[in-house]
């Protein structure tokens, strides 16, 4: 006697196992993405400095601020103006305000930010675009700095408190 299917009785593969997989490499990749480099100017020519060391952000939060040779903010490579760099560094602060409410429960709005602000000048930046753009910066509570130059072709940094 010969087994026969049933027209009733079909297999159906069990699909949670590969939408779990491709699920997690969605959000894998998701949090692996770093959108920060997006925010540097590659055609800035920055100082070189011989005793620069390399970039230690302890906290999870940095700010760029390009400024081109010319005395203008970059952000993703587009030119700002003086207005709209204020506006860009006062939205990343209270974002970063928010983002450190969240971290520690006794964080006040007039405390000092604990994010690193990352500045990035061409080394023919005018030091009063330099000078405007800390002002900015302190006066949104950032008091973390670290100075980007290059070393030999590479691009180092200087902390600066």
């Amino acid at each position: 006697m010969s087994a026969s299917v049933s027209k009733s009785a079909r297999a159906q593969p069990n699909l949670t196992p590969i939408l779990d997989m491709v699920f997690q490499l969605i959000t894998f990749f998701i949090l692996v993405t770093n959108f920060k480099t997006n925010e540097i100017d590659r055609h800035m020519e920055l100082p070189a400095v011989g005793t620069a060391r390399p970039v230690k952000a302890d906290g999870l939060l940095l700010l760029m601020v390009n400024i081109n040779d010319r005395g203008q903010f970059t952000v993703f490579n587009k030119p700002q103006t003086d207005e709209q760099m204020a506006g860009y560094i006062e939205s990343h602060a209270e974002a970063d305000r928010m983002a450190a409410r969240r971290m520690d429960r006794n964080f006040t709005g007039g405390k000092d930010l604990p994010t690193t602000v990352v500045i990035r000048a061409d080394r023919n930046t005018p030091f009063q675009k330099l000078h405007d753009a800390l002002l900015l910066c302190h006066a949104n509570h950032y008091r973390n700095f670290v100075f980007r130059t290059a070393i030999g072709g590479r691009a180092a940094g200087a902390a600066a408190d």
